[in-house]
């Protein structure tokens, strides 16, 4: 989730995280929103959900390709060239699974490099090193010199403690250790709490003269692997190196500056290099007799550079994928069209994407990026009477244990298809594990269930038939 590098999406990117989009009911284009006239679909949506679960976990592909797609292409950043063997691997597979019109959309693509070196030294009496910190440079960031930077640290734990211990703060590297609220239920809330210092810490850092900033890795689990992300810089303030550290290391840290000052020796050797040429890929399932209208299922293709993306968002554009092969095995004839995308870039492909469609009437939106876990429900930017119409079809999937639908949006990857017209939805899961893979080494095929990336995958299937006129 969320693989933006840098610019002004990232912040608000932590905020869509919290509340599933919050974008609201009406097209603030056209006004218009779902009713029960403009959703036909066919008498028999508890037999046609249960189908499609049967589909999905007795003969379904959903793991065996995401194996395929991490395996051919981990590490998908974008500007990358995994993320070149991930839009082959798209193409190839939407062909393979026999959607139509299968191509790729190009996009400018941010390109940022992470570099050979990246180091964390604690600096002893008469500069040894006594130790060392696990650390991951931050999406976007700049390099330190190439001898490194050696300073004492300063621990904050939030912005209002960074203001008032401003004074203390130039030439020293800057700790930002508030943690991700364990006490938060919802694991996407607490990470919007704690991800303004991941992306504004390097800013503020460099806006009261520290030197680096270091950064508590968004995550409530307490391991030894260090979690990065995207961050950015301001126009007026000087630019600083950003890392995060694992959170095992970080209260390590911690606990050393509770019996003194720690000087630690850091050095990163990432880069940014200008916009790289990337690609959304697109197939359809075409639509019968209101083929002119679409409804768009996806997930972003990009991943970090670490792990395998296999939650974020390998599991999103699987969910997609599979959801076409269940609908087109079930042998199921939406009157719609149905659009699969695997977004290029959260930052600049998905704004692409919208644009080049603009002229089309879009009827609805699906995204998944909240990994491949148990699937809950959805969340839709439908009110009222809209979401009264559509409530029959989550309904279906309410013996499967995935029948909410909650109001909130769809997700950054179709956020700007709702400018032209379509109600937006987003898959949500149990998603209490999520963010100790997040964005991480441990983001990998294996931390992702069979069965529980399968129903999510029928349950896509499913409103996407539905949404479609099935």
């Amino acid at each position: 989730m969320r693989g933006v590098l840098y610019g002004a999406g990232a912040l608000a990117f932590g905020a869509s995280l919290a509340c599933g989009g919050c974008v609201g009911p009406a097209d603030e284009a056209t006004g218009e929103a779902v009713t029960a006239d403009s959703l036909p679909f066919g008498p028999d949506l508890d037999g046609r959900a249960a189908r499609l679960v049967e589909l999905a976990l007795d003969e379904g592909r959903a793991h065996e390709m995401l194996r395929s797609l991490c395996e051919t292409a981990p590490a998908r950043l974008s500007g990358s060239a995994n993320a070149d063997r991930a839009v082959e691997w798209g193409l190839a597979a939407m062909r393979e699974v026999g959607l139509s019109n299968v191509r790729t959309e190009p996009v400018l693509v941010p390109h940022w490099e992470r570099g050979p070196a990246e180091t964390c030294e604690i600096v002893g009496e008469a500069g040894t090193v006594a130790g060392t910190y696990r650390i991951l440079a931050l999406g976007g960031s700049i390099a330190t010199p190439p001898g490194g930077i050696e300073a004492e640290v300063v621990r904050v734990r939030g912005f209002d403690e960074l203001e008032e211990r401003s004074a203390d703060l130039a030439g020293r590297i800057v700790f930002f250790d508030a943690p991700m609220p364990r006490a938060l239920a919802n694991t996407f809330a607490a990470y919007g709490q704690a991800v303004p210092q991941r992306t504004r810490g390097a800013a503020e850092a460099g806006r009261f003269g520290g030197v680096f900033a270091l950064v508590r890795s968004m995550t409530t689990a307490v391991d030894g692997y260090p979690h990065t992300g995207s961050m950015i810089y301001g126009d007026d303030v000087e630019r600083v190196p950003a890392a995060a550290i694992s959170t095992l290391d970080a209260e390590d840290l911690a606990a050393r500056l509770e019996n003194g000052p720690v000087r630690l020796r850091v050095r990163m050797s990432c880069r940014n290099l200008p916009d790289a040429e990337g690609a959304n890929v697109v197939g359809e399932i075409p639509g019968t007799d209101l083929a002119q209208e679409i409804v768009t299922i996806g997930g972003h293709l990009d991943s970090w550079d670490v792990g395998q993306g296999a939650h974020d968002d390998g599991s999103g554009c699987i969910h997609a994928l599979e959801a076409a092969r269940l609908i087109l095995a079930a042998g199921l004839k939406p009157r719609r069209m149905i659009r699969v995308v695997f977004f290029a870039n959260e930052e600049n492909g998905l704004r692409a994407h919208a644009e080049l469609h603009a002229g089309e009437r879009h009827h609805a939106a699906i995204e998944s990026d909240r990994g491949g876990f148990a699937p809950l429900g959805f969340t839709t930017t439908a009110r009222g009477d809209a979401m009264d119409a559509l409530r029959p079809i989550t309904a279906a999937l309410a013996p499967f244990h995935m029948g909410a639908l909650l109001p909130g949006g769809g997700g950054a990857d179709i956020g700007p298809l709702r400018q032209h017209g379509a109600e937006l939805f987003g898959l949500v899961t149990i998603a209490q594990r999520y963010f100790d893979y997040h964005h991480s080494e441990q983001d990998m095929v294996d931390n992702v269930d069979p069965r529980e990336l399968a129903l999510g995958a029928a349950a896509v299937a499913h409103l996407a038939a539905a949404l479609a006129g099935v």
